[in-house]
């Protein structure tokens, strides 16, 4: 099983009005969250996955639950809380890429403290941490705490996923990241999140540096550019994205991250040790297969994250 960990929440996408009037903004509700759609992703792709999250006792919170149950999450280690769920209204720009606007200070998903950190079984394998939720309180130091606890006994992977609105303070994201990097055993990225955090410096020696520590292999993702791989053993080299018609890029990034870890998980490679091991070929596998998932997502309308029979 894989431990996905931080928020949940519904995006509220706007729409376009047959009547034009300015008075009036449509907007289509979907279920969504980085951790939370890397979850449902991996159970889509056929991995046992659970969520470490908080989720409002709010008619949203329960839709949250009800999604999570019908698509086959683990619910043992969601935690309920009297508080509102996270509203993010998304506008999508001419290129598909989202514009995100946050409604979440007080809400379920950030009420996560130590005391509600879970003692973990054999079973769990791996953990995953990324988004907002490492960097908003009490969350933030709750799930530092917990990878802090788990790094080196189970696979670590971190994805920065930055987002500005429900915390624009970079040097608060840029000091979490610096922490969590030294404790992950694979990182994916964006070239937009290392743009954010480190808009002077050059990627490949920022990733080069994450690479001193336990990471073994980093993930650069660049949007229409395709994607890099920088393996401490290997090197680094790149491949170009796939060629979709694109609806929007909403979901590309949680599902080329499910997709790395259902890769390692058919392998029997969801290990610190499988990770440490990992040869050229096999890292390549994993990087085409993450492209190709990533690529379907891009080709449907919102975080339509896909199934493994739909991949090959």
């Amino acid at each position: 099983m894989y431990l996905v960990c931080g928020e949940a929440l519904f995006d509220f996408f706007s729409e376009n009005d047959a009547s034009g009037l300015a008075s009036r903004v449509n907007f289509k509700a979907i279920a969504g969250g980085s951790p939370f759609n890397v979850a449902v992703g991996l159970r889509r792709l056929g991995v046992d996955t659970a969520l470490f999250a908080g989720l409002s006792t709010d008619y949203l919170g329960r839709r949250l639950l009800h999604v999570l149950q019908d698509e086959g999450v683990n619910a043992r280690y969601l935690v309920d809380f009297d508080a509102p769920t996270t509203l993010a209204m998304v506008a999508v720009g001419a290129n598909g890429s989202p514009q995100y606007s946050f409604r979440g200070e007080g809400c379920a998903d950030r009420q996560l403290t130590p005391a509600h950190l879970p003692q973990l079984g054999a079973e769990v394998r791996g953990l995953h941490v990324g988004s907002y939720s490492l960097v908003v309180q009490p969350i933030a130091d709750t799930l530092l705490a917990l990878v802090r606890r788990e790094s080196g006994k189970r696979l670590i992977s971190l994805d920065p996923n930055v987002r500005l609105n429900p915390q624009p303070d970079i040097e608060l994201w840029r000091s979490r990241i610096g922490e969590l990097v030294q404790l992950a055993d694979l990182i994916k990225v964006s070239d937009e999140d290392l743009h954010l955090l480190y808009p002077e410096q050059d990627p490949q020696t920022i990733i080069e540096g994450w690479l001193q520590h336990r990471c073994q292999v980093v993930f650069l993702t660049r949007g229409g550019e395709g994607a890099t791989v920088f393996s401490r053993q290997h090197g680094s080299w790149s491949v170009p994205a796939r060629s979709v018609e694109i609806a929007d890029t909403v979901g590309a990034g949680d599902t080329f991250q499910a997709a790395l870890i259902t890769w390692l998980t058919e392998q029997r490679l969801d290990s610190v040790d499988g990770v440490q091991g990992l040869g050229r070929e096999q890292i390549s596998a994993m990087l085409d297969f993450a492209v190709g998932a990533a690529a379907l997502t891009c080709s449907k309308t919102g975080p339509d994250l896909p199934y493994r029979a739909q991949l090959g």
